[in-house]
């Protein structure tokens, strides 16, 4: 998958995405993936912290370089952590070339509407394609109240709509739209002329996207968005368990498990 060719799939086949961040992981998921999506949320998920914002860009490169190695077919996109690109358009310039550089990633993603366009413009035009992210933004949860889903009254749609619009024109070459409400994330993607990603949003979206954990259930608690593929997190304890009662029993390692001697 390519910039060029994801753009493409406006208003076709829907665009498969999921976040991961580990080389294992991305393996497993290439071949079903058109986009594989290094998430800020990889602070919450792998490294216990209560929110995105203590994710750092060290992390960031860390993970996405991990991904970069499981990956073949999938598209990689590697999200700005919350202070790496909003300072000024040179400092997401300087942030988003050492995360392409030292991760072998095609793109970020950084969140914002028309406040990042001005941003946006700047690093497509130096040669950094960008995908925006509107609606809930995590990295802005302080300021804008929490979790919960925004354009749930027809009231609240227009600066949703308006953010969406400004980062498109800026030159995103998709937008992932989080946690708004159906029918605005389904005008939504009537408005752009590139493809639109949803998590929470519309089956409408030109793609859909979930954390990898998520949909394995290895969280404890899940989005309403999130659809739980599997039990994984019960499978792993269920695993441990297991093993523990063996070493304890000192029926593991048995013979199979063991070396002989040869002489």
């Amino acid at each position: 998958m390519t910039v060029p060719r994801l753009r493409a799939r406006k208003g076709g086949e829907p665009l498969v995405c999921l976040a991961a961040y580990t080389t294992p992981v991305a393996r497993a998921i290439d071949p079903h993936c058109d986009v594989v999506l290094v998430g800020d949320s990889v602070g919450m998920v792998l490294h216990g912290l209560p929110s995105t914002l203590g994710v750092t860009l060290e992390m960031m490169i860390m993970h996405g370089a991990a991904v970069r190695r499981g990956l073949t077919k999938a598209l990689l996109v590697v999200d700005m952590p919350f202070g790496s690109y909003e300072a000024s358009p040179a400092d997401a310039y300087r942030n988003a070339a050492r995360i392409m550089a030292e991760t072998g990633a095609a793109a970020v993603k950084l969140e914002g509407g028309q406040a990042m366009a001005e941003t946006i413009a700047f690093l497509t035009a130096r040669g950094i394609p960008v995908m925006g992210h509107v609606g809930l933004m995590p990295q802005s949860v302080h300021s804008s109240g929490g979790y919960s889903a925004r354009g749930t009254h027809s009231r609240d749609w227009a600066p949703i709509r308006s953010d969406a619009r400004a980062v498109a024109a800026a030159g995103t070459f998709a937008v992932v739209v989080e946690a708004v409400g159906e029918p605005l994330a389904r005008q939504i993607t009537q408005d752009l002329a590139v493809p639109t990603i949803g998590i929470g949003a519309s089956p409408a979206c030109d793609g859909q996207i979930l954390v990898i954990d998520d949909l394995l259930g290895m969280t404890s608690r899940s989005p309403r968005f999130v659809k739980r593929y599997a039990e994984v997190g019960d499978a792993i304890t269920a695993a441990a368990a297991h093993y523990a009662q063996e070493v304890r029993a000192r029926t593991f390692p048995g013979p199979e498990h063991t070396y002989a001697m040869k002489d």
